[in-house]
């Protein structure tokens, strides 16, 4: 994976800053780096399992409409659209710098395909002495190297009463894409990393940003999937990433600041059209409607809001629909033995959403006066399903009916015993 400064994280600081400043800024991001520290050294990264799948595609999808649209900035001048000649030339370039992008990994795979763009459209604008805006017309990006430098902000419990909700947000944001990019990522190499191990290297990395004056930073799907698709598959790549930049910075700014701006934004449309999932629209219809809804919300909700919320939301719709379903599948089979006691079979899971469907299943009132439960076939999921079970024994007792529990299993044992439920 590739890092750096991420627009997803610096959306959550922008009216900390406006309003104390950016020392405060930097006082955040290291206590956001410490926040990220120990969700890695409490082992949380596994969590990032329970992520569903169509939340994943929704990230993807979302992402790639975002880094899509971000590119149409650059085909304005000022206020206004560019026309004529200039957007001609933008045209031309963009499309020149998509098909290298495309068609070179056919003849080669020696050479990253979108550095080959980026030099051989510089290098042509250059020749023919072209008209376009190039990098350095956004922002001159020469500087030196980073000293270390202690947030200047009182070190009291006012200053964390007002960055903690601030470094909270900035480390879930963090977290989250760079867990889904870690998936991601994965799934492309088709390789198993080590979650835990990213959380403790990027809080690391986010400390250090907050104590040499950087707005920190998370993995970025963006130049992940560009290092991907140009055959980085170690972590040397990402080193190598990281020291280039270093060296753009100080010792090539003046020929960095000469590429054009049409050959980014080819090769980030590139990126976008990888990014986008694009076989979830062959299964929209496919999938369960629950399903290709998670797919569709959280693509939307990343666009016009942000990942953390969008993740957030695809998990509750996802959770809800999968606590829907189960407590609909909790049934029940009954019959009367020889002896004139009746045996009812349970079958599902019991928990908060299912203990009212469980209770419809009995009928103390009409029931004879000896009833048998087998539960072998029945999981107690929660204390709701404790409490069900409890108050249905209750209505049997209040009925003056004898009720036994068979084939409980060790845990649902444990469970009732613990809640001091007779069985």
């Amino acid at each position: 994976m590739i890092s750096g400064a991420a627009g997803s994280m610096a959306v959550v600081i922008v009216a900390l800053v406006v309003q104390h400043g950016v020392e405060y800024l930097l006082a955040t991001t290291l206590l956001s780096g410490v926040l990220m520290l120990l969700f890695g050294a409490l082992r949380l990264g596994k969590l990032v399992r329970m992520v569903p799948h169509p939340v994943m595609l929704g990230f993807v999808n979302g992402l790639a409409i975002i880094i899509a649209l971000a590119q149409l900035e650059h085909f304005r001048n000022g206020e206004h659209w560019l026309s004529g000649t200039p957007l001609l030339t933008m045209l031309a370039l963009v499309a020149l710098t998509m098909a290298v992008v495309w068609l070179l990994p056919r003849l080669t795979r020696a050479v990253p395909p979108a550095l080959v763009a980026i030099v051989g459209v510089g290098v042509l604008t250059q020749l023919l002495q072209l008209p376009t805006k190039t990098l350095g017309d956004m922002a001159h990006i020469a500087g030196g190297l980073p000293s270390f430098h202690l947030p200047q902000v009182p070190w009291n419990f006012e200053t964390l009463r007002i960055i903690l909700p601030y470094a909270v947000l900035m480390a879930l944001v963090g977290l989250l894409e760079t867990l889904l990019t870690f998936n991601l990522t994965d799934e492309i190499t088709e390789t198993r990393g080590q979650p835990n191990r990213e959380c403790l290297a990027l809080g690391a990395a986010n400390m250090a940003c907050g104590l040499f004056g950087a707005m920190g930073g998370c993995a970025m799907i963006g130049q992940t999937v560009i290092n991907l698709s140009s055959g980085g598959r170690s972590r040397l790549s990402g080193i190598t990433s990281g020291v280039m930049i270093l060296l753009f910075v100080l010792f090539l700014s003046p020929l960095i600041e000469r590429i054009p701006l049409a050959a980014l934004v080819g090769v980030m449309f590139v990126v976008a059209q990888q990014t986008f999932a694009w076989g979830s629209l062959r299964v929209l219809g496919k999938v369960p409607r629950n399903d290709a809804l998670v797919i569709v919300a959280v693509t939307v909700i990343t666009v016009f809001t942000d990942l953390a919320t969008a993740v957030l939301c695809g998990i509750v719709i996802a959770a809800l629909n999968f606590a829907w379903q189960h407590a609909r599948d909790i049934h029940a089979e009954s019959h009367d033995d020889d002896t004139g006691a009746r045996l009812y079979t349970p079958r599902g899971t019991l928990f908060f959403a299912s203990t009212t469907q469980f209770q419809a299943l009995f009928d103390p009132a009409s029931d004879p006066q000896r009833v048998i439960i087998d539960c072998g076939h029945l999981r107690l999921a929660d204390h709701s399903a404790i409490a069900a079970l409890e108050g249905l024994l209750g209505r049997y007792a209040k009925a003056g009916k004898q009720v036994q529990l068979t084939h409980l299993s060790q845990r649902c044992r444990e469970l009732l015993h613990r809640a001091g439920v007779a069985v």
